[in-house]
């Protein structure tokens, strides 16, 4: 089992949202604890320069952007926006 790790910017940006998005998104959150590897299709690996990012959508309105520290079995989330802002930001990646 992983420890999900949550940036205090990213966890401001939780306490914003709808009760019914909190728990969409916290049941996506408990999900990576189990396996944060892609393997389905709503988690991916994007290759970027220098190291890997992973992102995971939940229920088509947000996006998970997190990285896995295999050796201290952590997953870091160092983002949550909603799909329309990740494709802004990044490209449909």
């Amino acid at each position: 089992m992983y420890r999900v790790l949550i940036n205090r910017d990213t966890l401001n940006y939780l306490a914003t949202l709808t009760e019914k998005s909190k728990r969409l998104i916290n049941r996506r959150l408990e999900v990576l604890k189990e396996d944060p590897y892609p393997g389905r299709a709503d988690k991916k690996k994007l290759h970027l320069p220098g190291y890997d990012l992973f992102r995971m959508h939940v229920s088509r309105s947000y996006t998970i952007f997190y990285r896995i520290e295999e050796q201290e079995k952590t997953v870091k989330i160092l983002d949550i926006m909603t799909l329309e802002e990740a494709h802004k930001r990044y490209g449909r990646l």
